[in-house]
């Protein structure tokens, strides 16, 4: 079976939210570092699970420029392409890298904008004929105030499916602080597979983050897909899309 893995980035996502925001009156903005580094009792991924329902560590790091320029890179160990490979056909990637850099920045009012590419890269050793899952896209994120629609474009094959490039992947999400350091997440995106009969789907996702001691923020969020069995189960016949919780801890530095 040929599928491609997806997550919820609740780390870069926390990156991304600090670098966004705005300077105190009068102040220029700053070139800055920001990282994260957490764990994910599982990692999901446009709702999918990239660790067969186990925990990943992962971590980031992003540079900020002045200007709106930002270069990054992030990481989480993954088992979905070693845990599809066969005896006969063995795949060794249990890790993601991925680099991403683009520019945001304030439009006027509430609105702001975020352009950029992002590379996912699966180090590993692949059979012959096997379709790489490396996948490289462009993305276009529009917010106002604390509600943002982003678009993800692939400019390759998108995560080990062949011939479905530029597949796309629209997502609105809403986040909003309902009392002093508590947060509501709210998510909802649809995956477009070109040339892969069964394999698009939509998911959606319901959380809360407490953010707390400084640096910590605690997450919990329920998420649902509806992936086709057919397409998302893997070869332990595990159904990697259905509808689950997950638990986040990570410490922003």
């Amino acid at each position: 079976m040929k599928r491609y893995g997806m997550a919820v980035r609740f780390f870069a996502a926390s990156c991304m939210a600090s670098a966004m925001a705005p300077a105190a009156a009068g102040e220029a903005p700053a070139s800055q570092w920001v990282g994260n580094a957490g764990v994910v009792s599982d990692y999901l991924f446009r709702g999918v699970s990239q660790t067969d329902r186990k925990p990943a560590l992962q971590a980031g790091a992003e540079f900020d420029h002045a200007s709106g320029w930002y270069v990054g890179g992030w990481g989480s160990n993954v088992s979905w392409l070693s845990d599809g490979s066969t005896t006969a056909a063995p795949v060794s990637s249990s890790v993601e890298l991925d680099l991403y850099g683009g520019w945001r920045g304030n439009l006027g009012g509430d609105w702001s904008v975020d352009l950029g590419a992002y590379r996912y890269q699966y180090p590993g050793s692949y059979p012959a004929g096997y379709t790489l899952p490396n996948t490289s896209e462009l993305y276009a994120a529009l917010a106002w105030k604390s509600l943002s629609l982003k678009y993800s474009h692939a400019l390759t094959n998108l995560f080990g499916y062949a011939d479905s490039e530029h597949s796309g992947y629209v997502d609105l999400s809403w986040n909003q602080e309902f009392a002093p350091g508590w947060q509501l997440n709210a998510h909802a995106g649809h995956q477009q597979v070109r040339n892969v009969p069964g394999a698009s789907y939509s998911d959606w996702k319901l959380g809360v983050t407490r953010n707390f001691a400084g640096h910590w923020s605690l997450a919990l969020g329920y998420y649902d897909t509806n992936a086709r069995r057919s397409v998302y189960t893997n070869a332990r016949g595990h159904y990697l899309g259905r509808a689950t919780t997950v638990l986040s801890l990570a410490r922003s530095f």
